[in-house]
């Protein structure tokens, strides 16, 4: 018994069937591939904040957060300001020689303008969150204390300029995150592209 292949049509429902199943594989990984590619709020979570600092009072700290961690925004005294210098010979990095710092806050105040510091609020030794002490408590934490922030998990303290005291286990000064102003009261933390604004 001959069949009678009808070659043309064979090759038709060939081509058919591979389309369709193509057209079916990429429907099916399409979800596959896409889910890979990060979300909105994860784009978002290592995007710049941009920051309104008019708000925060002399002598006052504010908190923000970037890239998942607490910043710390802090309008310091004159009085807060003043008192940096007097205890240097008590601190383990007085002129922050590690690079914890942009180049333009690699200063005797950490920060582009003097009276406003921006530093990251995890402590250097084991990734805690120091408390804000900015009152002097000498009978606290020491003779030299002059106010700052103490890391309560392992005693740690550091100055109104994150800079850590000597014999503290944090090893180095608190990080100051790269930011620049983008007028006299709004600050972008994240990005400092085209150096700092004053």
């Amino acid at each position: 018994m001959t069949e009678n292949v009808n070659h043309s049509k064979r090759r038709l429902l060939i081509a058919a069937t591979t389309a369709v199943g193509g057209v079916a594989a990429v429907g099916a990984t399409a979800p596959f591939v896409l889910s890979l590619m990060p979300s909105e709020r994860a784009k978002a979570a290592g995007a710049p904040v941009e920051v309104d600092i008019e708000a925060i009072l002399p002598g006052t700290m504010m908190s923000v957060e970037w890239q998942g961690k607490p910043v710390w925004i802090v309008r310091r005294t004159k009085e807060m300001l003043d008192l940096l210098t007097m205890h240097d010979g008590e601190l383990a990095d007085p002129s922050s020689s590690v690079q914890q710092q942009p180049e333009y806050c690699n200063n005797s105040t950490r920060s582009i303008k003097p009276e406003v510091l921006v530093v990251l609020g995890i402590c250097t030794h084991l990734g805690c969150s120091p408390t804000f002490r900015p009152e002097i408590s000498p009978a606290d934490l020491g003779a030299n204390w002059a106010g700052g922030w103490f890391c309560p998990c392992h005693g740690s303290r550091f100055d109104l300029a994150a800079r850590v005291f000597k014999g503290a286990p944090a090893p180095t000064n608190l990080i100051v995150p790269p930011h620049k102003y983008l007028s006299e009261t709004r600050l972008l933390i994240g990005d400092d592209s085209k150096g700092a604004s004053a």
